[in-house]
């Protein structure tokens, strides 16, 4: 990443970056989508110029017609998919809970997956599969691909800020945050499905 924290704003390459890694994150899970919009904010740090706003418009842009491919990908596809994301007894876990969270949280689901490594891609593939309402879709992948951008690329802008002479520092604390954001988000969903099942009453 250290090529990324050097790009400068005009670069042609700094916006092919932001549009196409968090597009390609979609159906490719192991690309640093995030991990490259931190760095790009780290890259801009201190700087004011108005194609700030741009770099961010296409790396929201590049999610959401991500998230759009991912969820034409479960529709068209839908046996396909199945058996290469979810054939294991993990991944039938995974579409299991994700069905059943759409039913009951819908389009809120959507927005809190998208901080959740890994449960971007389980959860609008198994949109696509149920067949999901698709303007419900598409408004919750369109709010959480801008609140998402700005966000990773504001918290890079915040370390490159912070430690103007040595960006890679700038670059981990930023990186830092945004895993522990991540991880709490996990921990809380997984806890409010601890205390649900405990709570849940028992059949004879």
């Amino acid at each position: 990443m250290s090529q990324l924290t050097a790009l400068q704003l005009g670069s042609p390459l700094s916006y092919f970056l932001a549009f196409a890694m968090p597009l390609l994150d979609a159906v490719l899970p192991i690309v640093p989508s995030e991990t490259a919009i931190i760095a790009l904010g780290v890259a801009t740090a201190g700087s004011a110029d108005p194609r700030i706003a741009l770099i961010v418009g296409l790396a929201a842009l590049g999610a959401f017609l991500g998230d759009n491919l991912s969820y034409l990908l479960g529709k068209r596809f839908a046996p396909a998919v199945t058996r290469r994301f979810f054939s294991s007894p993990k991944g039938a876990h995974r579409r299991a809970w994700a069905e059943h969270a759409l039913a009951r949280f819908g389009g809120r689901l959507i927005l809190v997956c998208r901080f959740i490594p890994g449960g971007r891609t389980a959860v609008t593939l198994t949109c696509g599969i149920v067949a999901y309402r698709r303007r419900s879709f598409v408004t919750a992948v369109a709010i959480a691909a801008l609140l998402w951008a700005s966000y990773a690329f504001m918290v890079g802008r915040l370390g490159g800020k912070a430690f103007e002479q040595r960006p890679w520092i700038g670059f981990l604390l930023a990186l830092g945050i945004t895993l522990a954001i991540s991880a709490l988000v996990e921990v809380g969903r997984r806890g409010r499905r601890l205390l649900r099942s405990r709570h849940k009453p028992q059949t004879p």
